[in-house]
């Protein structure tokens, strides 16, 4: 989505509820979509599908061609929502244009935080 006023992000939860799994052992991320309210000046979200993956890390390895094929699958995201991340991981996700964020915590506190870096951030 070009529009910065409406993206969408990509949450690594094992239960829906909260961020709560490593990108690398993921399984299964939540999308949603993220847009600015223009009469009020918020964002709205909304729940738009489950995505499974394989996970990129097995046994404490990692496959690199794994991890590029995982990444692909989220060009349509501005951000992936995680509990933790790996340098490796993180540095393929932003040289595709992908933000990732340690955000652990309920899905719905991490989308806030989420949404107040985006307000701070437009100020600068």
């Amino acid at each position: 989505m070009d529009d910065e006023r409406k993206y969408q992000i990509a949450v690594a939860s094992s239960d829906g509820i909260v961020v709560n799994s490593h990108f690398g052992r993921a399984d299964q991320f939540l999308i949603y979509q993220l847009e600015i309210d223009n009469e009020n000046d918020d964002w709205m979200k909304k729940y738009v599908e489950l995505r499974k993956v394989a996970p990129v890390c097995q046994g404490g390895n990692h496959d690199d061609n794994r991890l590029e094929k995982t990444a692909d699958l989220f060009l349509d995201c501005k951000y992936i929502l995680v509990s933790r991340i790996g340098q490796g991981a993180a540095n393929v996700l932003e040289g595709k244009g992908i933000i990732p964020m340690e955000l652990p915590g309920m899905i719905d506190e991490s989308i806030h935080q989420l949404i107040i870096y985006e307000k701070l951030k437009s100020l600068f």
